[in-house]
């Protein structure tokens, strides 16, 4: 069934963050735009839901540093609805023997010193070079990178000019950032993140705090240390490096988002999948839907997986056979584990025990590198960690609109579990000695929080319609 003609110059498959943001510039340039999201509401990751009966959370995505200022500024997002606070402490990390790491509120090198006074003094140097690479890395953000082109030297011509600009960026930095493999972000992406913090510090805690992120692979895989400057280009309203909430969860920056499109014009269709993309003569012209709706436009745009887009969307004549084999051999899983929890009460650590700014911040269970290394190993031989990473943020220390009045809301972030089991979904079963991400995993978690001295001690997590209680009611999550 094809829809009668309409004007249409972008038709934009996804409703996502990233598409809603195109969406609002295209229509904002002033050409006629339509979203196309498969689900009821918009916002792919960052959605806000209600996971257990009165306690909502972000499903997926859980907290704010890299929502670029510019796209802010430009969608007026403050202007529909959109607000973010900051934490007011970055980090947690309680250790099992009773001490302690709290950063932030310009109290870091304080902290530091507990452990180290030598780390304490040069912390400021070593935070300086981050910034001033993150600087760099902010202005790159906002610029398309160089892109290998086909057709002869005058259609590269462009793109050479642009590596240069890159190159005299890079060069503007002073002769010690400088130096490396190939610059300073080459530097960090070759480098191996216990090495690389060990050359400026001696104590465990420290080194703890400062490489925590790049954990997607061990914390010695040599490339692993470019997480570290991903995660501190970020920004809160305005403070460098900060991470905060979006009141009201991750589902209000992509509400704002939708808000600020439809302001500019753009057609948002919900419950509106895409079943296939048109193609006549080397060129996307349209969509069908999954209703059988054919729809047409000037341009396409896919704000979707593109192992999705390549491999079922597109007509596999339409995909040059280089592309179609880069899919096939592409791998995008994850090896991180989101659980949402509702609580009854705050938990309790007894390294710092009762309430407190601690609670706001990202509490990190994770007690050293070897213990981060063991969990990456213990995924790759049985498929999760037994002894997990965990970082823990409660939101509903920030926003209560999150959980009824007295309780909270926490979310997990949980390393490691393999996207996909050697057994699953092809057994019935796991093979003997195998373990399933399900209750027991959970199980696995409750044990980690007892360690640090939270919760009850006979707490295990709880499916939905469970009596809520300190550490259960675990009734939403997310393998990623």
């Amino acid at each position: 069934m094809e829809t009668p003609a309409k004007k249409r110059d972008v038709l934009l498959i996804g409703g996502g963050h990233n598409g809603l943001v195109c969406a609002a510039y295209l229509a904002r340039a002033g050409l006629q735009v339509t979203v196309l999201e498969r689900r009821g509401v918009v916002g792919g990751a960052a959605v806000t839901e209600e996971f257990h009966p009165g306690f909502r959370n972000s499903v997926a995505s859980y907290t704010v540093s890299l929502l670029q200022p510019r796209v802010i500024d430009d969608l007026g997002l403050h202007g529909h609805g959109l607000r973010i606070v900051q934490r007011r402490r970055n980090n947690f990390l309680p250790l099992p023997d009773g001490s302690y790491l709290l950063t932030g509120a310009g109290r870091t090198a304080e902290e530091v010193a507990k452990f180290s006074r030598r780390d304490a003094g040069a912390l400021p140097a070593y935070e300086a070079r981050l910034d001033a690479i993150a600087d760099v890395l902010r202005a790159l953000a906002l610029q398309p990178p160089p892109n290998v082109t086909d057709g002869g030297w005058w259609k590269a011509l462009p793109e050479l000019l642009r590596g240069a600009k890159l190159g005299r960026r890079l060069h503007a930095l002073d002769e010690t950032l400088r130096q490396g493999t190939a610059g300073p972000v080459l530097h960090f992406r070759g480098r191996v993140p216990g090495p690389l913090v060990r050359e400026r510090s001696d104590q465990g805690a420290v080194r703890l705090r400062r490489h925590r992120r790049q954990l997607r692979q061990p914390p010695y895989a040599p490339g692993s240390a470019y997480v570290l400057l991903h995660h501190v280009f970020g920004e809160v309203n305005g403070v460098k490096g900060a991470w905060g909430h979006a009141i009201g969860g991750m589902g209000a920056i992509t509400q704002a988002m939708a808000r600020a499109a439809v302001a500019a014009g753009v057609e948002i269709r919900t419950d509106a999948g895409v079943r296939e993309v048109l193609v006549e003569h080397g060129r996307a012209v349209g969509v069908v839907t999954a209703a059988g709706e054919t729809l047409r436009a000037r341009a396409v745009v896919a704000n979707v997986n593109p192992k999705l887009l390549y491999q079922q969307l597109l007509p596999a004549t339409a995909v040059p056979a280089a592309t179609a084999e880069r899919m096939r051999n592409w791998r995008c899983g994850s090896g991180t584990f989101r659980m949402n929890v509702a609580l009854s009460r705050l938990p309790d650590f007894s390294a710092l025990p009762g309430e407190g700014d601690h609670l706001t911040a990202g509490i990190i269970l994770a007690p050293s590198l070897d213990y981060m290394d063991r969990a990456w190993r213990d995924a790759r031989e049985h498929g999760w960690s037994r002894e997990p990473i965990v970082e823990m943020l409660i939101p509903s220390t920030l926003d209560d609109s999150l959980a009824p009045p007295g309780m909270h809301v926490a979310s997990l972030f949980c390393q490691h579990v393999a996207p996909e089991l050697p057994w699953w979904p092809q057994l019935g079963r796991p093979p003997r000695g195998s373990r399933r991400p399900d209750g027991r995993h959970g199980g696995s978690l409750c044990a980690g929080f007892r360690r640090f001295g939270t919760g009850p001690a006979g707490a295990q997590p709880a499916g939905p319609g469970a009596r809520v209680r300190p550490w259960s009611a675990a009734t939403s999550s997310t393998a990623r």
